[in-house]
């Protein structure tokens, strides 16, 4: 059964699931979502926690050993296994399948996975989890979403921010939300009267941004070259890996080229962009994108590209930063590119 993030708490009151599988790669978010059933769990009576990182080479009969001992006080117990790669490998896959359908009554599984694709939740053993569990999937909050969050933040902080307050906020913690909750702390401190202003948000807060090269392509894709170059810049000043800054960019570019190319083609850039594994949730920037670009223009980025590896490796004269902002802004439509 899917478990809204914002209905978790009301489905944990109507009662327990045996399985319960946490993923998302928001690692506030998550972290919530698995204090909240923990929480409940122990009100439940489950007071012992036997926490395994599943990570290479993990001995996963170790899992299975802890769900069939019962322990010393008889105690009802949570099996939380961390899995940060999403893949529990053939044995692994095995060990959750066998818990899943001999599950013992005085234990309780929470599987916390990393966003998994659709393969993955095709397999067989996560397929059997699933169905038996509560599967709370976590995803990132879009910058639209990011006001509405931070002024129920507030609220819930006993704090009273007016709408330009949350927009400043939200304008430097974009995308931490970590540093998000921390710094409505400080300021729930700070403000005597309970109420935030701008002003407040300016003398109290830090550019916390998170900016990152995933940001940066989305940034561009969705033709946003203001937000682009503000992360970009970010970046710089960051001294961020140019050469994976590089890779990155040409990977989605020569995706795009061959989207570009299905549709010029006459094909369904819909089909195209699945046969390119397409993540539904960038369907609609990625098809923006081909809209408002030819292949000839992307060909020429990916050269542009090739041109800024070897500045980045010391071949010829040039800023590879300032040939990157070139290319964010060509890719992202501004016609100031030219």
């Amino acid at each position: 059964m899917k478990v809204y993030p914002n209905k978790l708490a009301a489905q944990l009151k109507q009662g327990r699931s045996s399985i319960y599988i946490v993923s998302g790669d928001e690692p506030l978010l998550v972290q919530e979502s698995c204090d909240l059933i923990r929480n409940q769990l122990k009100n439940m009576g489950f007071s012992q926690r036997d926490l395994f990182h599943a990570e290479a080479n993990f001995d996963w009969e170790q899992v299975l050993f802890s769900a069939n001992s019962m322990s010393l006080f008889a105690e009802q117990k949570i099996l939380e296994i961390r899995l940060p790669s999403g893949k529990p490998g053939d044995k692994g896959g095995a060990a959750l399948k066998q818990f899943a359908e001999h599950t013992p009554e005085d234990t309780c599984m929470l599987l916390v996975l990393p966003k998994i694709d659709r393969r993955t939740q095709a397999t067989k053993w996560f397929k059997v989890l699933e169905a038996r569990s509560a599967f709370v999937q976590i995803w990132p909050l879009e910058p639209k979403e990011l006001p509405a969050w931070l002024g129920q933040r507030f609220r819930d902080a006993g704090l009273n921010a007016t709408r330009e307050a949350v927009n400043a906020l939200a304008s430097r913690i974009e995308g931490n939300l970590l540093a998000a909750v921390q710094d409505i702390q400080r300021l729930k401190l700070s403000c005597v009267d309970g109420n935030v202003d701008v002003p407040d948000i300016l003398a109290g807060v830090a550019d916390n941004s998170r900016y990152d090269v995933f940001g940066l392509i989305d940034a561009s894709l969705s033709q946003n070259s203001r937000r682009a170059l503000k992360i970009l810049q970010n970046m710089r000043l960051e001294n961020a890996d140019k050469l994976s800054i590089n890779r990155m960019l040409a990977r989605e570019i020569r995706i795009l080229i061959k989207l570009g190319t299905a549709k010029a083609n006459g094909q369904s850039i819909d089909a195209a962009m699945r046969s390119e594994r397409v993540i539904h949730k960038r369907t609609r920037l990625v098809s923006r994108c081909v809209g408002a670009h030819s292949v000839d223009e992307f060909e020429g980025m990916i050269q542009h590209l090739s041109h800024i590896d070897k500045l980045t490796k010391g071949i010829g004269e040039g800023s590879p930063w300032d040939e990157f902002t070139k290319l964010v802004l060509r890719l992202s439509g501004n016609k100031l590119a030219a």
